[in-house]
């Protein structure tokens, strides 16, 4: 693999992989503005995937501002495939009062089915975990649906352990502006 930092922000990872019998080229960078389109698609079919597809509400719009406008707190990574985007990684860095240091949180990891099995996954998260280094975060963290066997397999392979001792919950939609009126 070879790494290539353009500035302290900017990386292009480009590691050569097989994918069905033949060598080709894996490449991990930043999302640009250009690629607000893949972005969304591919949050689809992990909501399809997460048989979800009935809660995004997100739009080309949405992306831009929450991913790339001055006041974004998110930023996401695209893999590619030969040139060809197949996968992308949302994540952001929160806070741990505990540790005293930030840490970075995945909100979503993606690779199109026909790329799965071939390291596109655990290059996103190396990556990640690269920048959690490079930020001096204290954590990396994520969670997944409790039925996601193959993803939870994945994590444990790459040596995360389970928080089972914690529970997420979530104000949304009304319940959120009915509690913030209250």
């Amino acid at each position: 693999m070879n790494t290539m930092h353009l500035n302290h922000n900017v990386r292009v990872d480009i590691l050569f992989i097989h994918h069905k019998e033949r060598k080709v080229v894996m490449n991990i960078r930043p999302a640009t503005l250009g690629d607000v389109r893949v972005i969304l698609v591919f949050i689809k079919e992990l909501a399809q995937y997460e048989e979800a597809l009935h809660c995004v509400q997100a739009n080309e719009a949405d992306i831009v501002a929450s991913l790339f406008s001055s006041t974004a707190t998110a930023k996401a990574l695209i893999c590619e495939v030969e040139g060809r985007p197949v996968g992308y990684a949302v994540y952001f860095f929160n806070y741990s009062t505990w540790l005293g240091k930030n840490g970075l949180y995945l909100e979503d990891l993606y690779v199109t089915p026909a790329y799965r099995s071939c390291g596109a996954g655990k290059r996103l998260m190396k990556t990640l975990a690269e920048i959690a280094l490079e930020n001096n975060c204290g954590r990396f963290e994520w969670s997944v649906l409790h039925w996601n066997q193959p993803a939870i397999d994945f994590y444990q392979h790459i040596g995360a352990e389970e928080q089972s001792e914690w529970r997420i919950y979530r104000l949304t939609g009304e319940a959120l502006q009915q509690f913030a009126e209250a």
